[in-house]
């Protein structure tokens, strides 16, 4: 990047240009963020390995279409009597150069795939490929959007872009390179144009403000380097608006409120209160920066960038250097970075997330936030599930008894919420008292008491989804079946908590666990079935009656013997009684006194 720029129009009395236009690189030098492209394509030119054609992909305003026009201008750059060959060293404007850069040059034709999609627009190319270019050295085509182009226009390409004239470069320019057939990408040279970073971007942004002859706050820059989000074009777009809104002076405020931003000091400032729990000042704070201007996603999005900005901090201190950080996020960004456990960062970055898509589809975006920053705020202290089952069991988690022979208020977590602590104390209700049940001794009792209780849903999720790894009264460990509701585990231990009046512990288990209780009944009602079909009289019955089979077995509480065979009383029709005569009664007379002989 050189140290001053020359905008591409210096002529006084042209028209006023946009500063993206004015100040559209001219030459490789000029690109920022770009050099591993660069070099690449340096050491082809002076090796004189040329590709027949280039694809260059990147998010908008990354530079992909000033990219191909200066790749153009290389291919042909000609100084008469001491440049005659490519090179990407153009310290001088060529005898192509300007023609090329305005889009103007007859051998560097630039098409747009976006309104050109068809084969015919393709042939027209494959066409005009055959003849050498009028002036240039050779007739290159830039083509942008490429992946806008039909498939049969693809097709049409494909033997012209693998064995193209000696005089035909193809230039490609896309932001959408998965939807670009592979069959193309490997017949180009591919290069990847990344995002600008912040800081490289800030600094580009100061540079231009300076050629430009306006003043601009630091804090601006910075804010107007982060919301481009490494899009050259799009810093420069939102510089231009800022220059026009603020009459020659770039201010903080001035690029806020343009672009609907919180205040970066007053995001800090509300980390800091939500962190605390003080509920009352977050509020304040939100609503004070509504009524500047910023949007609510706006704040927690920031609020989001903030506690990622931290995370960061505690891991990475040197990423406080970032030029486009404020001095306030830089100081108190580390200070929140020591103090700080990364549990309490990790959980407020997924509350931000949640809230953020929240106030976005939300009717009233305002009190929507407002929700997103009570919770936060109340959850800031919350135990994660680990601690909390291990509070539990040891009887410090807030409202329980203690342990026998822990000093009053609990263990070390609750005394160490007395004393307060960066975080706060979150104020919890006291629980009703619950009048404690009978005891369950084993699992088949808990379906027992979600039937009685005619959960049938409970009943039904228990018997078929619950593979049981441990059970004991008051705690209970499963492994789901595959499509069980990812909740069953609390609905159990809720559900269980209510009926019997005890705390119920329904945990997870990664151990395979048992068959269900439906499977087990099934592999018990197979036997049954078995059993059933070996004993002689069952043989008998299924021999008067071709293609009669058992259609179920009904289990008694304590079943009869089997009246005749080996079998005993493994399984029977009724539940009681002796099936065979309730059943030969109301058959004809087949001559069953025969059985015996």
């Amino acid at each position: 990047m050189p140290d001053t720029l020359t905008p591409a129009d210096q002529t006084a009395a042209s028209p006023y240009r946009v500063l993206a236009r004015k100040y559209r690189p001219q030459s490789f030098a000029d690109l920022i963020g770009h050099g591993a492209m660069v070099r690449t394509l340096e050491n082809a030119f002076e090796t004189g390995r040329i590709a027949q054609g280039w694809m260059l992909t990147g998010v908008r305003g990354v530079g992909k279409t000033s990219t191909a026009r200066i790749l153009a201008r290389a291919l042909n750059y000609e100084i008469p009597g001491e440049v005659d060959r490519p090179t990407v060293h153009m310290d001088r404007e060529g005898t192509h150069c300007r023609a090329i850069m305005e889009g103007r040059h007859v051998d560097v034709i630039e098409m747009d795939a976006a309104s050109h999609t068809g084969v015919d627009d393709v042939r027209d190319i494959i066409e005009a490929a055959r003849y050498k270019p009028v002036s240039a050295r050779y007739k290159v085509y830039i083509i942008d959007e490429v992946h806008m182009l039909s498939t049969q226009a693809f097709n049409a390409l494909l033997k012209t872009l693998e064995e193209p004239p000696e005089h035909v470069k193809f230039v490609f320019a896309t932001t959408e390179i998965r939807k670009v057939p592979i069959t193309v990408l490997s017949r180009c040279q591919r290069f990847d144009l990344r995002r600008v970073q912040t800081g490289e971007l800030a600094v580009h942004i100061e540079r231009i403000i300076t050629s430009e002859k306006v003043t601009a706050d630091p804090e601006a820059v910075a804010l107007i380097a982060r919301a481009a989000e490494g899009s050259v074009r799009d810093s420069l777009t939102i510089l231009d608006q800022a220059i026009a809104h603020g009459g020659g002076h770039v201010s903080a405020d001035a690029v806020r409120s343009m672009l609907g931003l919180a205040d970066r000091v007053r995001v800090v400032d509300l980390f800091e209160a939500v962190m605390k729990g003080d509920v009352a000042n977050a509020l304040s704070i939100l609503a004070d920066q509504y009524d500047t201007g910023a949007d609510p996603v706006a704040v927690l999005s920031d609020l989001a960038a903030f506690v990622h900005l931290v995370t960061r901090l505690k891991h990475l201190p040197e990423g406080a250097t970032d030029l486009s950080l404020t001095e306030a996020e830089r100081t108190r960004g580390r200070d929140f970075a020591e103090k700080l456990s990364v549990r309490i960062l990790s959980r407020a970055w997924q509350l931000l997330l949640k809230g953020i898509e929240d106030v976005q589809t939300a009717p009233r975006p305002l009190p929507a936030a407002e929700m997103v920053l009570v919770r936060l705020a109340y959850a800031a202290d919350l135990p994660t599930p680990d601690e909390a089952l291990k509070m539990l069991r040891d009887g410090s988690f807030p409202g329980m008894n203690p342990p026998v022979g822990a000093p009053p208020g609990g263990g070390d977590g609750a005394r160490a919420r007395a004393a307060g602590g960066f975080a706060g104390t979150v104020a919890r209700r006291a629980e009703p008292e619950m009048v404690a049940g009978p005891r369950l001794d084993n699992f088949e009792a808990v379906v027992a008491l979600a039937e009685s209780n005619r959960d049938i849903g409970l009943k039904f999720a228990l018997e078929r989804h619950v593979r049981l790894v441990r059970f004991e009264d008051g705690r209970i460990e499963f492994s789901p079946v595959e499509g069980a509701n990812p909740g069953l585990a609390g609905e159990i231990g809720r559900k269980l908590t209510g009926w019997t009046g005890r705390r119920w512990i329904v945990a997870i288990s990664r151990e395979e666990g048992r068959p269900t209780l439906a499977e087990t009944r099934e592999v018990r009602r197979r036997e049954a079935v078995d059993d059933a079909l070996a004993d002689p009289v069952v043989a008998a019955i299924f021999r008067l009656f071709p293609g009669a089979e058992i259609v179920d077995v009904k289990f008694g509480e304590e079943p009869e013997p089997m009246p005749t065979g080996p079998a005993g009383g493994g399984a029977s029709f009724e539940d009681t009684g002796d099936w065979t005569e309730g059943f030969i009664d109301e058959m004809p007379d087949p001559g069953f006194g025969d059985f015996d002989d």
